[in-house]
């Protein structure tokens, strides 16, 4: 039975940095660029139970958002089945969520809410 003998592949030659006329090692740096983190944004849903002003005082308390702010956010939530209460990192939003999740099962209302990726 023959056998092939196997080939090693071809490394390629480590390039060495370059010098210049006094024999100094000259390194070029090169900058990477990182890609900034995907970002989620937390969203309420409309159900038919959880009173308006639970909902106001939950996005004031875990939000930081006026009074103003919460309502209008309260109402889009309300009219349009769904609202963005603010965008975060995913662990924050995650955070958030549970937050919000805890506050109304321990307040006795089926308030939900979620966490999805913002596509820019």
């Amino acid at each position: 039975m023959a056998t092939k003998k196997p080939t090693i592949p071809k490394t390629p030659l480590v390039q060495l940095p370059e010098r210049d006329e006094g024999e100094a090692v000259v390194l070029e740096r090169r900058t990477l660029k990182a890609k900034p983190p995907q970002m989620y944004q937390v969203v309420m849903l409309n159900d038919d139970y959880t009173p308006m002003e639970f909902v106001v005082v939950v996005i004031q308390e875990f939000f930081a958002k006026d009074l103003e702010a919460a309502t209008q956010i309260m109402l889009k939530i309300h009219l349009d089945g769904r609202g963005v209460c603010g965008v975060y990192s995913r662990d924050v939003a995650a955070t958030k969520v549970d937050q919000v999740l805890d506050a109304a099962a321990q307040a006795g209302h089926p308030l939900k809410c979620i966490s999805e990726p913002v596509d820019f």
